[in-house]
């Protein structure tokens, strides 16, 4: 039998399939994959701005995680008098995540999902459980006084890192002592930011900037992309003129040819933005060479190859002509880059989660582990089910026995059969409820194992237990789009439209 010739329109749904497939874009690894909180098509996008650190310069994190401690604890001893002996501790810098909480109070770090429920505390490097622990759980974190500082970005990360490596190094060189814990935070966010603001660690990134980022030519190539279907870009940074000069310069000079200076990428450079005060206040906008010094200020265009420092949200829609969703930009700062642009604008959203390339990657290695524990959890539900229906069972049979010894002759049915039968209800239920306990217990190991696979301290980043957390339902609630990095984008057309997946709610799961 011949089959039937094919519809022209389903020849070209194959071909386009076969083109995609050549593309890459159907067989992208899933660390190098955009992914959709909401639909969003780059074809009505005509601006798409990106900030600068840890977006389109991605540092390599451990060297600049040690970069900023050492500065640190340097200014501790040398600006507020803290022994010599701290510049030789072993600060790892694989203990902080996004999304961490530290309580300055107790000098304690906790992780929250969510719900707002505390999964996880440390003191120092020191795990609290018992009462330490409990008491964060019967309590609601309400994170709205200064005693709670959230780690939200990944410049933060090293504030966690040596705030819980202080506290480790004052309970042992002085063991139930009466420690001023939020004085030790004041301390370190002074130090960290004197060390950003004397400039010692520009200065060292700008001395041995190929110790700290690696060139990419597929950033080149993304931002080309954009580009040449008709899109505008810009570049909206917290960094001054100088630096941003410095590090686009190392990133995109002289990698294509119609490039020549990272300059040619954009329509429009804004250095100094103050973010998220860009979003709210009414600064305005200066022009700057690439040494900083003001040339003057501008009110009706943005000149391309000029660098422009400060601003504000409504003016720079004004003078660029663009606005609301039109705009895409993208940024890898939760609250300065992506909720306040959420909230005062209807700019559309990309954050840059960069860790999450080597989580996925460590996810798939461990996809049998984490088939284990969704089996796991299917069976916890089956069993629930059926000490409720044994409950309901139970809550029958006691009436209708109830009822007996109140109406002797009012029934049929055999009561000695009745109470056997209730007998053998509780058992079932009680073996039920046993068998509970146990999938429980086995799930918080396999949970436990799992997590210390990825960061051992906190595990997951977008997860605490079964739930998001709260970094995760940040990301969930206000980034449009997120992925690992810019150049993930090079997989995707220019005109791409993304779809989010169907979010069912627990009844509608079937």
């Amino acid at each position: 039998m011949v089959d039937p010739p094919k519809s022209s329109r389903a020849t070209q749904a194959e071909n386009l399939l076969e083109v995609l497939r050549h593309s890459g874009v159907l067989n992208v690894d899933r660390p190098r994959q955009v992914y959709c909180n909401r639909d969003i098509n780059l074809a009505d996008i005509g601006l798409i701005g990106f900030d600068m650190d840890y977006t389109l310069a991605l540092y390599h994190r451990d060297t600049i995680e040690q970069l900023s401690i050492e500065k640190t604890l340097e200014r501790l001893v040398d600006q507020r008098g803290y022994p010599a002996e701290i510049l030789d501790l072993d600060i790892p810098t694989n203990f902080a995540i996004r999304g961490l909480v530290l309580d300055t109070l107790r000098g304690n770090i906790f992780k929250l999902d969510s719900h707002r429920h505390v999964g996880k505390v440390y003191h120092g490097f020191e795990e609290v459980t018992g009462d330490g622990l409990y008491e964060y759980r019967v309590n609601s974190m309400r994170m709205t006084t200064s005693r709670y500082a959230l780690i939200d970005t990944l410049f933060g990360l090293p504030e966690a890192e040596l705030y819980a490596a202080l506290v480790d190094y004052l309970e042992t060189t002085k063991p139930g002592g009466d420690h001023d814990w939020q004085r030790l935070y004041k301390d370190i966010r002074y130090c960290i930011d004197l060390a950003h603001r004397d400039n010692s660690i520009k200065e060292d990134i700008i001395a041995h900037t190929d110790r700290y980022l690696t060139r990419n030519v597929d950033l080149a190539l993304t931002l080309h992309k954009f580009r040449s279907a008709g899109k505008k870009l810009f570049v909206l940074t917290n960094s001054f003129a100088p630096f941003t000069d410095h590090i686009l310069s190392y990133l995109l000079d002289g990698l294509l040819p119609e490039y020549p200076r990272w300059q040619n990428y954009f329509d429009i450079t804004i250095t100094g933005s103050a973010k998220p005060a860009f979003f709210t206040d009414r600064n305005p906008f200066v022009r700057v060479d690439t040494t900083g010094a003001v040339q003057g200020e501008e009110f009706a265009q943005f000149d391309r190859n000029a660098i422009y420092q400060g601003g504000n949200l409504i003016d720079f829609e004004r003078i660029c002509g663009y606005r609301g969703n039109q705009i895409l930009f993208v940024g890898d700062h939760i609250y300065g880059d992506i909720v306040r642009s959420k909230k005062s604008s209807a700019w559309r959203t990309v954050m840059i989660v960069q860790e999450m390339e080597e989580e996925l990657r460590q996810a798939a290695a461990l996809r049998q582990e984490n088939s284990r524990m969704e089996s796991r959890e299917l069976e916890l539900q089956r069993v629930n089910e059926e000490i409720a229906f044994d409950q309901g069972l139970a809550y029958k049979v006691d009436a209708l026995l109830e009822e007996n010894d109140h109406d002797a002759d009012g029934h049929d049915f055999d009561i000695d059969q009745l109470r056997d039968a209730r007998d053998e209800i509780r058992k079932e239920r009680d073996r039920l409820r046993r068998r509970r306990r146990e999938i429980l217990d086995e799930i918080l190991m396999l949970e436990k194992t799992f997590e210390a696979q990825f960061n051992p301290y906190w595990g997951l980043l977008f997860k605490q237990g079964n739930k998001n957390s709260v970094f995760g339902e940040q990301v969930d609630a206000y980034a449009c789009l997120y992925t690992s990095r810019v150049e993930n984008f090079v997989n995707y057309s220019p005109l791409h439209y993304f779809r989010a997946p169907r979010q069912p709610m627990p009844h509608e799961r079937y």
